[in-house]
């Protein structure tokens, strides 16, 4: 395949402080660099999306709608990238129709260029309503529509059934296609195979991107192998928040291609700066507690187990919440087996979430002793259909009260709700703009608690403290 200069989307603003700090990158560290990281040549700049939105309303006190139009202000050149979970939104659930295609609305409109769709499930059913919205509102070059592919390994999920799903999401109006390794599962010679069998099949204005992330050391490997194949676009993120469970770091692959026929066209003196300005927010998120310099090493488990670093993370908080913090072994070796019997979903939020959750329930108690209300929902299709087979005594022991298996695309059972969640914000008195609905509709609680602390700030009064002089508020 002829060589070609290769496109980079630099993560720092997003996956990279997510994947190595709990999201907790403010907006005031973002802008002195933004202006330099506009001018640097990427094709994007993923900036928004994934767990931004809830990490701003819970522990920022930073409207989410307000960063992404900040962003805009500054980055006049390079597309503002985001991550959506397709029906999932941003959120944990399935939204309505009316509710996601508003939601899409409203990104392209406050400043979005380029929507990376996934699905946990690989259903293409949970992208649609997505992806008609992005076909509408970013149309004449607006916004590029970019699918993923949730990658996974199993008995199932064959570089055959990678490229004919691709080849479906391309058919549904994808501009770009992604291989999303969130969990660096995928190795560089099959990275290699897989990038030429999409590129042979896809269309050839059809962009292939890779993402991964460098949890087993595999990353700048898998990068180079596509690279060769043919990739269009890399994922990487400036050093200070790259390499471990983030995703390559930018400067050695731009070293690295320099002089080639994959040259960047990067000036990697442009991008000292911006290294030298995040070494000191790394620093920052490190001492405030955020950054555990452990997320930088490399974890092989990830190969063993098919556990990404956030799963990960969260089966040792699981279990040193109910003190079995030695029982994690276990866990780890059930959750390919709890995998097996749902059918073999890749491991992303939510479904590793749920898996995962499961897998802890059954070493502590038993398997399938107690059910969670999630993984039933899974097991009966309300989180949309699975590539593998069910196990048969996990659907029974999920259906055994009269509960049906659903066939149709999950969203098909949910009513249009945007109206009604749009007079609940302006009953409760916090409505400004549309996209405070979107807001609530998305995180409730976490919104409800932000409006309180917005309308403080604008009145000068805490009217929960107004209303209660006498309750006895924490320290």
């Amino acid at each position: 395949m002829q060589a070609k200069k290769v496109l980079i989307t630099d993560t720092i603003l997003r996956d990279a402080h997510q994947s190595h700090a709990a999201t907790r990158m403010k907006f005031e560290e973002m802008e002195p660099m933004l202006d330099l990281l506009d001018d640097i040549g990427y094709y994007s700049l993923e900036a928004w999306g994934g767990a931004t939105f809830d990490s701003c309303l819970r522990f920022l006190n930073e409207d989410p709608w307000d960063r992404l139009r900040n962003l805009k202000k500054h980055l006049k050149k390079t597309p503002i990238q985001m991550l959506l979970r397709g029906q999932n939104l941003l959120g944990y659930r399935h939204y309505a129709d009316d509710v996601v295609e508003k939601f899409v609305e409203k990104s392209i409109e406050n400043g979005v260029g380029v929507i990376r769709l996934f699905d946990a499930l690989n259903d293409p059913r949970n992208l649609e309503a997505s992806v008609n919205a992005i076909k509408k509102y970013g149309k004449g070059g607006k916004c590029v529509c970019e699918c993923a592919i949730s990658y996974t390994t199993s008995p199932v999920h064959t570089t055959e059934y990678f490229v004919k799903f691709a080849k479906q999401l391309e058919d549904m109006g994808a501009d770009n296609i992604c291989i999303k390794d969130m969990a660096n599962l995928l190795l560089p010679f099959t990275a290699y195979d897989l990038v030429k069998q999409l590129k042979a099949e896809l269309r050839p204005e059809t962009k292939v991107h890779l993402h991964t992330h460098n949890t087993t050391g595999t990353g700048d490997m898998i990068n180079l192998m596509a690279i060769q194949a043919g990739v269009d676009i890399v994922d990487c993120a400036l050093s200070p928040l790259g390499n471990g469970t983030s995703n390559p770091a930018t400067e050695p692959l731009v070293a690295a291609l320099k002089g080639t026929p994959y040259d960047t066209g990067i000036d990697i003196e442009k991008l000292l700066p911006a290294v030298n300005h995040f070494k000191k927010v790394a620093a920052r998120l490190e001492k405030d507690g955020f950054l555990n310099p452990k997320v930088r090493s490399i974890d092989i488990n990830t190969l063993l187990y098919q556990v990404p670093g956030g799963m990960l993370s969260n089966l040792m908080n699981q279990l040193k919440q109910a003190g079995k913090e030695d029982k994690l072994t276990e866990c780890l070796a059930e959750v390919p087996k709890v995998r097996k019997d749902c059918g073999y979903p890749p491991l992303v939020t939510p479904s590793s979430q749920i898996v995962g959750t499961q897998s802890v329930w059954n070493v502590l108690l038993g398997r399938y002793k107690t059910i969670t209300a999630q993984f039933k929902d899974m097991i009966l299709g309300k989180y949309g259909a699975v590539a593998g087979e069910k196990n048969e005594e996990v659907v029974k022991l999920c259906t055994a009260n009269g509960e049906q298996i659903i066939t149709c695309r999950p969203a098909d059972l949910l009513s249009d709700e945007f109206e009604e969640l749009t007079n609940k914000v302006k009953e409760m008195g916090f409505y400004e703009q549309e996209e405070d609905v979107l807001s609530y509709a998305l995180f409730p609680e976490v919104s409800t608690n932000f409006f309180k602390w917005r309308k403080a700030q604008k009145t000068g009064v805490d009217s929960d403290m107004a209303k209660n002089p006498d309750r006895v508020y924490p320290v």
